[in-house]
């Protein structure tokens, strides 16, 4: 069984709503995942950074998660990540050409509203990795699974597809 590292970096998948504020916001302590993880059978290390909309990550957000991956022992890593720019993140992370299985995920609808989404959305990265034999940086979202340049979010249907 692959030792796997799940980083949060927040995203829909995190918000939680927040009465005082009447708005929803990132759980930076990823309760979400905690409480997925917590139903399988093997277990996770789930590291929680940044903690932001992706909308609002920026090229040094993206630096410190380079610089997490470069530091962690962990070879499979699957990264809970925003979907508006998850491809941006993806590239960069690709780019910087580690050694190193990543998978990211995330959900378009936050799990605290309905967890199905979210929950099959990282079964579905958690299974991709148990079968792929390859370094690199993937996408699996909406059940589709592959490669960061050729899965891509349609925003017209509100969901990720083949390119």
């Amino acid at each position: 069984m692959k030792k796997i590292l799940l980083i949060s970096t927040g995203g829909t998948f995190n918000k939680i709503y927040d009465p005082i504020s009447g708005e929803f916001v990132i759980d930076t302590e990823s309760r979400a995942l905690e409480e997925i993880a917590s139903k399988w059978l093997c277990s996770f290390e789930i590291l929680n950074i940044i903690g932001k909309d992706s909308l609002e990550m920026t090229n040094q957000d993206r630096l410190e998660l380079l610089a997490t991956l470069n530091s962690s022992d962990y070879h499979y890593i699957i990264i809970v990540h925003g979907t508006d720019t998850m491809d941006l993140t993806a590239e960069y992370l690709a780019d910087a050409e580690l050694e190193k299985q990543i998978i990211l995920t995330g959900a378009m609808v936050p799990y605290s509203i309905d967890p199905v989404e979210a929950t099959a959305n990282l079964c579905s990265a958690y299974g991709y990795m148990s079968a792929l034999n390859k370094e690199g940086v993937f996408i699996a979202m909406n059940g589709i699974t592959g490669p960061y340049d050729k899965v891509k979010k349609d925003r017209a249907k509100g969901r990720f597809n083949l390119a």
